[in-house]
């Protein structure tokens, strides 16, 4: 077999494989052989009958596709492996056969996309916003507070009416137009207090009902409601209170301190602040990198192929399954919910991972134009770091490591020196970190088309 391998337009290689007559026959042989047992022809036993009579039985190419299938699969990876340094593959390629098929000339030509070469016109002596984010004794005591919420004894409350962050549970009528309506009702439903789970004004108008009472909670259906039948139209849902779970919080003393591992409520404090801080550091290296690229991706262009692009939108499609599951919510009950498919919900992705792999390729062809290395030494300190972290020796913890993990730590000490030399070469400039809307966990597009939020029960998609 000989081939060859040639850049083709929008960031694909053409491969060409030759085979000879006798490679040819030789494949045919062996697909017959593995695919004898499949046919029977009258006078022979099942799988016995000699492949000439299959052929004049069957038709001449009766094992063709299978032939030329083995011979795609046993060079196919062999070539791309010889070809490594000259391109990378990514994603599966298109095959066909070449001009003028027989025996005697037999060519296999794969099209395939690879990692395409990034233009970068400008890289240093760009002004940069630099993002710090500093920890206040306010974002201290905020965390404080929030960590007291979650450990909180839950009590039932008897002596005071619901309260913003009470768990209700509650049993609801929905009307609108004076007919109830599908999934509008539940009965012995736990519903948190300002959470934001239904509709606008319904939770606000449970808050002051006390228990036992029954109340006619006015609200409008929001204008971009999922349901068209109810989309700004008014309802009145019929609440009983039924039982009210409060929030017995701990004092802040030394027994929580103790509790939580620290010896008083000042060294609790301490390690609050520094988890912050870490936090605050982390990600405001994290949003100056993100801006550094950003704006070096004015100036860089790519042919990106649409099958990095797809890869990357599954990516983000498995964070937001990741995300849900931790809700206890199913990514596809959340898409049947939407009425939506995955392949469909994909594209709501498609500009922000064309985006991320633009920037993951700048890094990379940076990474390259500048020689950046990580010598031995470094890597092996950062393994010792991740040793003592875990209380083990560098050598004993090296023997556990995957290979991927030192080639990740490796990746790392490199984009680490990439974006040193960034902030060194360029401008940058340090402005307080802008107020971000919290992110929409399960939609992308949230800023322009408010998704709903996906239900659990049935009553609960029409309550909202």
């Amino acid at each position: 077999m000989k081939y060859q391998a040639t850049p083709a337009e929008k960031s694909t290689v053409k491969i060409e494989m030759e085979f000879t007559p006798e490679e040819w026959a030789a494949a045919n042989d062996k697909a017959y052989l593995q695919n004898r047992k499949k046919y029977a022809v009258n006078g022979f036993r099942k799988g016995k009958v000699p492949k000439h009579v299959l052929e004049l039985y069957y038709g001449k190419g009766l094992f063709y596709e299978d032939a030329l299938n083995d011979l795609f699969t046993e060079h196919y990876e062999e070539i791309l492996g010889k070809e490594e340094k000259n391109f990378t593959v990514v994603g599966e390629p298109s095959v066909s056969l070449g001009d003028d098929f027989s025996e005697e000339h037999v060519v296999i030509v794969a099209t395939a996309p690879v990692k395409p070469d990034v233009t970068i016109e400008k890289y240093t002596g760009i002004k940069i916003r630099k993002v710090e984010y500093t920890v206040t004794d306010a974002d201290v005591d905020a965390d404080i507070e929030a960590t007291r919420e979650r450990i909180a004894e839950s009590v039932e409350v008897t002596d005071r009416p619901a309260a913003m962050h009470d768990v209700a549970n509650i049993d609801f009528v929905g009307k609108a137009d004076g007919k109830e309506f599908e999934g509008g009702s539940a009965k012995g439903y736990d519903l948190t207090l300002g959470s934001g789970q239904f509709i606008p004004g319904f939770e606000e108008g449970v808050v002051g009902m006390n228990v036992g009472e029954t109340r006619d909670i006015d609200v409008v259906f929001p204008a971009d409601y999922q349901s068209e039948e109810l989309r700004g139209k008014p309802a009145v849902f019929t609440v009983t209170l039924n039982k009210l779970t409060g929030k017995k919080l701990p004092e802040l003393d030394e027994a929580f301190a103790k509790k939580l591992g620290s010896d008083s409520v000042e060294a609790y404090r301490a390690k609050v602040r520094d988890r912050l801080e870490q936090n605050a550091k982390s990600r405001s290296r994290n949003e100056t990198e993100d801006n550094i690229v950003s704006e070096i991706a004015k100036t860089a262009s790519a042919e990106i192929p649409d099958a990095m692009v797809e890869r990357q939108e599954d990516v983000s499609l498995q964070r937001m399954e990741y995300n849900l599951m931790y809700q206890g919510i199913r990514l596809d009950d959340y898409l049947k919910y939407v009425g939506t498919t995955r392949e469909e919900y994909k594209k709501n992705f498609y500009e922000e991972a064309r985006r991320s792999v633009l920037h993951q390729l700048i890094v990379e062809k940076l990474i390259a134009e500048l020689n950046i290395t990580a010598s031995e030494e470094e890597i092996a300190a950062k393994v010792a770091e991740q040793a003592a972290s875990v209380g083990k020796e560098p050598e004993e913890y090296k023997k556990t490591m995957d290979p991927r993990q030192l080639e990740y730590i490796e990746g790392d000490i490199k984009v680490t020196k990439l974006f040193d030399y960034l902030q060194e070469n360029n401008e940058m400039v340090t402005e307080a970190p802008e107020e971000k809307a919290p992110e929409a966990t399960a939609s992308p597009e949230a800023a322009e088309k408010p998704a709903p939020k996906p239900r659990k029960k049935a009553a609960k998609k029409e309550a909202e």
